[in-house]
C-alpha cells in the first residue's frame, strides 16, 4: 500500500472520528481557521483531502503541518529545534539576510525557535501542504490581510495562551520560542508532508562532492559531507550549525533549488525591499546526497502542487531519508 493510501486512510480515519465525537456532544468542532540505499522509492503521501480542524482552545487538530519562520542572523544562534524539522527551506529576506522555515510533520520537538515575522512568499510555498498551522511572531501591517485571507492556520503569539515565551539566553527580537505541543497538540505524520519529494535510491551517476556552498548578497551556507555520519553537516556564515541543546544539524539531503528572486511589493521599517521568491514554476537544481552531487530539474505547476525533482533523463529524482534542506538560490 501506498503512502498516498495510507494518507488518505489516516485522514479518512480521523474524519470519522470527528463525526463520532460530535453525535455524542464532543467539545470538538468542525470549523476551520484563517535511504537509504537498499529501499524502493516512495512518495511522499500527497492528498487533496479535508485539512486539519481547530479544537475550542485555538491549537490547530493534527493532520496539518506545522511550519515555523526562525531567525537566522547570527545573534539568533544557536537555533532550537532545528534539527527535528523533516523539511527546512532557507530563503532570501530584506538586506540580503536568510532566513528559515522549518516544517514539521514526523515529531515536534519540546521548543523552536527564535521565532520570527512571515513575508509574503511564505504564502506560496505553503500552499502544497493541506491547510498547514504557521507559527510566526508577526509580520507587517499591509501583509496581514494576505495571511488571514490564505488557506492556513495562521498562530501568531496572541492566538494561543502560554504557546510562545520569551526566553532569556538572547536580547528581543530574538529570543521570541513556540512550544509547538500548545499550538498543535502532536505531529501529524510525515504522510502530512505534502512537498512532493520522492525516497529511495540514489540514481546512476552524479559527481563526488565533499562541499557545496550557497551564497546570498549577506549571508552563505555550506553543506559539507561527513563520511562517519553519512549526512551533510550544515554551517552558516562560516559557522557550524549546532542547536541549543548540542546537537549537530545534519541533513541526509540538500537541494540547491534554483528560482527567480525579484522585489515585492513590501519593504522593511528601515526601506528594504522585501525579496519574493518564486517557488511556483521550473528551473534546475543540484540535489546532494549520499556524497554526491546530481543535476536535476525541477518542476511545481501551481502553487498546490509539491515540488517534483527529476533527473535529467526525466527519471524521478529520489532524496536520501532523513531531514531534508532546500536552499533557494537565485537563477
Amino acid at each position: 500500500m501506498g503512502m498516498r493510501q495510507l494518507a488518505r486512510m489516516r485522514r479518512g480515519a480521523m474524519t470519522a472520528a470527528l463525526l463520532a465525537a460530535a453525535v455524542t456532544g464532543s467539545l470538538l468542532t468542525g470549523c476551520t481557521a484563517g535511504g537509504g540505499a537498499g529501499g524502493g522509492a516512495t512518495d511522499d503521501g500527497r492528498s487533496r483531502t479535508q485539512g486539519p480542524t481547530e479544537g475550542n482552545d485555538g491549537t490547530a487538530k493534527s493532520g496539518s503541518v506545522l511550519a515555523v519562520k526562525i531567525d537566522n542572523v547570527p545573534a539568533a544562534r544557536p537555533q532550537t529545534g532545528l534539527d527535528a524539522a523533516d523539511v527546512v527551506y532557507a530563503e532570501q529576506v530584506e538586506g540580503g539576510l536568510s532566513r528559515l522555515m522549518a516544517v514539521y510533520a514526523s515529531r515536534l520537538p519540546k521548543v523552536v525557535g527564535p521565532v520570527r515575522s512571515a513575508r509574503e512568499s511564505d504564502l506560496e510555498l505553503l500552499r502544497q501542504f493541506d491547510e498547514p498551522t504557521l507559527a510566526f511572531s508577526g509580520a507587517q501591517h499591509k501583509l496581514l490581510p494576505l495571511i488571514d485571507k490564505a488557506p492556513l492556520h495562521a498562530q501568531p503569539p496572541e492566538s494561543v495562551s502560554g504557546a510562545y515565551y520569551r526566553g532569556t539566553d538572547k536580547p528581543a527580537p530574538h529570543n521570541l520560542y513556540l512550544r509547538p505541543q500548545r499550538l498543535v497538540g502532536s505531529a501529524p505524520g510525515s504522510a502530512a508532508a505534502t512537498t512532493g519529494f520522492h525516497f529511495g535510491e540514489a540514481p546512476a551517476g552524479g559527481s563526488p562532492e565533499t562541499s557545496r556552498t550557497v551564497r546570498f548578497p549577506a549571508a552563505r551556507f555550506t553543506f559539507t559531507w561527513s563520511d562517519s555520519r553519512q549526512r551533510w553537516l550544515v554551517n552558516m556564515d562560516g559557522t557550524p550549525t549546532v542547536t541549543t541543546d548540542g546537537k549537530t544539524v545534519a541533513p541526509a539531503t540538500v537541494v540547491v533549488q534554483y528560482v527567480k528572486v525579484r522585489a515585492s511589493q513590501f519593504h522593511d521599517v528601515l526601506g528594504n525591499n522585501t525579496p519574493y521568491t518564486e517557488t511556483v514554476g521550473s528551473g534546475k537544481a543540484k540535489v546532494l546526497r549520499d556524497g554526491r552531487v546530481f543535476d536535476a530539474n525541477w518542476a511545481r505547476p501551481s502553487a498546490t502542487d509539491g515540488t517534483e525533482f527529476t533527473t535529467t533523463g526525466g527519471a524521478p529524482m529520489n532524496f536520501a531519508q532523513g531531514q531534508v534542506w532546500v536552499v533557494f538560490a537565485k537563477a
